[in-house]
């Protein structure tokens, strides 16, 4: 998580991370990366966990949806109202945030 974060503030950082653990981690910057100063890590941590779980209604509908081949089945053979009905069964089950 802690590369990932780098890497959202400067998608260009080229640096190791030893550890897991940002307060205790050992960063080396290579090849003229501004270092990004540990609060700043955290901070992007912190949103992207909040992104994260904040988005947990797209994952557990994508878990649920029928395939795509079986959506595109259900509208030649039903039409898209019959679809509709389908897929609001797993939107209303999981609704957004």
């Amino acid at each position: 998580m802690i590369i990932d974060a780098i890497l959202k503030i400067n998608p260009k950082a080229e640096v190791v991370v030893r550890g897991d653990n940002i307060n205790t981690c050992e960063i080396e910057w290579h090849n003229g990366t501004t270092e990004i100063s540990k609060a700043d890590i955290q901070a992007k941590i912190t949103e992207l966990e909040t992104a994260y779980d904040n988005n947990k209604y797209q994952r557990d509908r994508a878990a649920e949806y029928p395939s795509v081949k079986d959506q595109l089945d259900k509208i030649y053979h039903e039409g898209i109202d019959e679809w509709k009905k389908l897929i609001k069964v797993t939107k209303d089950k999981y609704p957004k945030g």
